[in-house]
């Protein structure tokens, strides 16, 4: 299911932990002695370097990646050995990040939008610097999906034909012709193509927010076929090919609350399971020839890799890091390299080098500002409390140096995006810089949260503005019981559905929270719903199921937009939109602004005229952290 917000759907083990009281869980940082930190500006905070992709030179001497260090994403090239990053692109508009070397020379495919519209196309850095649009026009989106066996060409999907689907195309990397490999007219999620060409893996969307199947097409016979036909709600995900084209590895959670690793052989039929664990397997894949096999679980709001060495069907010693979880893995295609980030709660994305020959790690980039000094910042703390009716509500908690009994601070109840996201204990400037400034940040995952097993993520289904809202009021009462948060000072943030979250917040429990902060947030789920990208078709019946119909679930759809209950919203409301955004469009901030306005309440509008559904230029991140934070200096910090 796509998330309204910017950044999955992975699993669930409500570990047992001490409970002292309904509400109170101890967690290492409250027995922490209080103490005064240097308190660092916005500026600081964002001057901390944003970072990701990896992608190998022919010689492997060089790493693609990009970066933000100059105030925009534009992509870069740094030695594997270490040094200073080179700029290979130099855009002061449009966020630019790295797709891909290419294999044989030094040519590099890259991306972007225009001004966060989500009409990314492909590029090409030609042989004499020239820039090529691979796959124009004006309302065409385009990825790409991986380069073929003899690297000749690669792949890519494009909704050029018809803007609800996604075809797929060969491009001949010497002329850049293409030619087509499947036309899509149903709605199918690309997962892989076999390096013989033979078979393409799919992944279709069903009826529900948890009801998926596999699909695999013979480019031979042109069949199309469902591997993982199932009653009930079962979620499955196509993967990878092995590099033998001989198994289809996917995932399922057929009779389980976790996603497991199953190989299918192609030829037979039959299948058995590879990867399983109390939480869900979150992806697989193979480096590029064959000798290993990545796979990542959710461990908690945690990543965690292994690798096995697929000739001996065991895990290798991965590399030691100081702090944080290994991620975003590439192997290189002589299979002597890895590229990879850490990444925690004080660690922002570094990108690293790791020779499996001599176990040697290299660190490739600094991000943290030398500005900031790591101890200042806080580490998160999983901690879990009960809900109105026992259910138990895993949430990331962020206690500031500074909050004693005797020095209580205020609060913030943190709700992400989706609705079926995930607050994770990796890396945020905004919550770090709203730490460091002496707030405490509860980040909820309220049931319908992905990570915590499929009874747990479905179980919000059709109850939006009701049940999940009130996992947000229970924080609040967990908020007041650790003694150290001034109770009278305890206010709600979040991003699109957690800004609807807001929203309903102020105007269904209007006296719970005593500011709101909506990041595009959704207020009107009719014209929502009815205003999605064309490219979510395949996801609408899910949506459906999960929201509401606004064809036949109007009344409910009324009954749970805040928009329409607006004259109940009394407490002060910051607003921030992108004024590209199309997945929570623009409209839907203006008028919740005008309402709350109309009826006399606080409210501040704070919109980008160049940024979608999310901010990706440092400007504007400084812009509307810093607006933030004066809106809850104002009116919650300073409130009396």
């Amino acid at each position: 299911m796509p998330n309204f917000f910017l950044f999955l759907k992975t699993s669930k083990l409500l570990v047992a932990l001490a409970i002292i009281s309904v509400y109170c869980t101890i967690a290492p940082a409250q027995k922490k002695a209080a103490r005064n930190v240097k308190q660092y500006t916005i500026e600081q905070f964002m001057d901390t370097v944003r970072v990701g992709g990896s992608s190998f030179s022919d010689d492997e001497k060089s790493i693609l990646f990009h970066s933000n260090k100059n105030g925009i994403f534009n992509v870069y090239s740094i030695s594997s050995a270490g040094g200073e990053a080179k700029p290979l692109t130099a855009s002061t508009k449009e966020s630019t990040y790295a797709v891909s070397y290419f294999p044989n020379d030094s040519r590099f495919i890259y991306t972007y939008d225009k001004g966060g519209n989500e009409n990314s196309h492909l590029y090409v850095r030609t042989a004499d610097g020239a820039e090529k649009d691979l796959t124009p026009g004006e309302k065409t989106k385009a990825n790409f999906i991986g380069w073929s066996a003899d690297d000749k060409a690669f792949y890519f999907a494009t909704n050029e034909r018809d803007a609800r689907y996604f075809d797929i195309y060969k491009m001949n990397v010497a002329d850049f012709s293409r030619s087509l490999i499947y036309r899509d007219d149903t709605g199918l999620d690309f997962a892989d193509i076999s390096r013989d060409e033979k078979y393409i893996a799919f992944t279709k969307p069903k009826d529900g927010t948890n009801d998926s199947d596999v699909y695999l097409y013979n480019t031979q016979t042109k069949e199309l076929k469902n591997l993982t036909e199932h009653k009930g709600d079962v979620a499955n995900q196509a993967m990878t090919f092995d590099p033998a084209s001989r198994s289809l590895y996917f995932l399922t959670d057929d009779g389980s609350q976790f996603t497991r690793s199953v190989r299918h052989d192609l030829a037979t039929g039959k299948r058995e399971t590879v990867d399983k664990s109390d939480w869900d397997v979150s992806y697989t894949y193979f480096s590029q020839n064959g000798k290993y096999r990545v796979v990542a679980f959710n461990e908690d709001a945690r990543t965690k890799i292994k690798i096995y060495d697929t000739r001996t069907n065991q895990p290798i010693e991965l590399p030691k890091t100081a702090s944080g979880d290994i991620t975003g893995i590439n192997i290189s295609k002589s299979e002597k390299l890895m590229a990879f980030y850490v990444n925690g709660s004080r660690t922002p994305n570094d990108l690293h080098i790791y020779d499996f020959a001599q176990k040697k790690v290299t660190k490739l980039t600094d991000s943290l500002n030398p500005q900031i000094n790591r101890d200042d910042l806080v580490e998160a703390e999983v901690i879990r409390y009960k809900s109105f009716d026992g259910m138990e509500i895993p949430s990331i908690l962020y206690k500031p140096h500074q909050a004693s009994v005797q020095k209580k601070v205020p609060a913030l109840v943190w709700v992400h995006g989706g609705p079926g996201g995930q607050t994770r204990t990796n890396y945020s400037a905004q919550m770090q810089y709203l730490a460091n400034q002496g707030y405490v940040i509860l980040g909820v995952n309220n049931r319908g949260s992905s990570g915590y097993g499929k009874t747990f993520y479905t179980s919000d289904d059709g109850k939006h503005g009701r049940e999940p809202l009130w996992d947000c009021v229970e924080a609040k009462k967990y908020l007041k019981s650790l003694g150290y948060v001034d109770e009278n000072k305890i206010g709600i943030i979040g991003g699109s559905y957690g800004g609807y979250m807001v929203l309903a917040a102020l105007a269904f429990k209007p006296e719970e929270f005593a500011v709101g902060v909506d990041i595009f947030g959704v207020s009107n789920w009719v014209r929502t719903l009815q205003s999605i990208p064309p490219y979510w078709e395949p996801f609408r019946k899910s949506l459906y199921k999960e929201i509401g119909n606004p064809e036949t679930d109007l009344p409910l759809l009324k009954e749970t937009s805040p928009l329409f209950h607006a004259d109940k919203i009394k407490k002060p409301l910051i607003v921030l939109q992108g004024a590209n955004d199309p997945r929570v469009i623009k409209p839907e901030s203006d008028e919740i602004v005008e309402a709350v306005k109309k009826n006399g309440g606080v409210v501040e509008y704070v919109v980008f005229d160049n940024e979608g559904h999310g901010f990706t230029k440092k400007a504007n991140e400084i812009r509307a952290y810093k607006a933030i934070a004066d809106f809850l200096d104002k009116h919650l910090k300073g409130a009396s």
